[in-house]
């Protein structure tokens, strides 16, 4: 039981790390254009993230892939700039909903990017339990939860600037959009490979 709770609490800081909140700013940019009644859907976007991010430490720990850490340094703020330019170019558009399968197959990708970012800790992680596939599975868990916490305040948020402050959910969404490309553009400049 105590291992359970260990790696379920090391997933879920791993995503509330205040230090590395790229993990933050990708689920708030998923979580941004929904509100309480669509939360079915945001669920599955957010289990896809988890499976994307879970499967890339099953290929680190079981498969013997590598990526240089150079190339998804740089890809993970991409991850975050792409999905702040769709939010910013298709909110309150219909044709979001229309493409719901194609946008959890985009951010289960995303998941996996993110998720070789945390291999190399990982690999530490792993190296000191009994079962590695159950301590991947209880880390998973921890990362689904957090993401979900993250998911929760968004939505109040949501509620509150749309709701109660008739902020329009169109203008809500690009504004907020907007602010985290903002906050990513000195992550890509930084981590900039060529």
């Amino acid at each position: 039981m105590n291992d359970f709770i260990l790696y379920v609490t090391e997933g879920f800081e791993h995503v509330l790390d205040l230090r590395a909140y790229d993990h933050i700013l990708f689920i708030t940019l998923l979580a941004v254009p929904y509100l309480f009644n669509s939360w079915k859907k945001l669920l599955w976007l957010v289990t896809a993230f988890t499976i994307g991010h879970t499967l890339s430490l099953f290929l680190v720990a079981y498969g013997g892939v590598s990526v240089k850490s150079a190339y998804i340094e740089f890809l993970i703020p991409v991850t975050i700039a792409i999905a702040a330019l769709y939010n910013i170019f298709t909110a309150g558009k219909r044709h979001r909903d229309q493409a719901h399968w194609v946008t959890i197959i985009i951010t289960l990708f995303f998941g996996l990017v993110h998720g070789f970012g945390f291999a190399g800790e990982y690999k530490m992680l792993a190296a000191g339990a009994d079962n590695d596939f159950l301590m991947l599975l209880e880390f998973a868990l921890g990362i689904e939860l957090a993401q979900l916490v993250i998911v929760l305040i968004v939505l109040i948020l949501n509620f509150i600037f749309t709701g109660l402050f008739r902020f329009s959910k169109k203008d809500w969404v690009q504004i907020i959009s907007a602010i985290i490309f903002g906050i990513v553009i000195p992550m890509l400049i930084e981590r900039w490979m060529w």
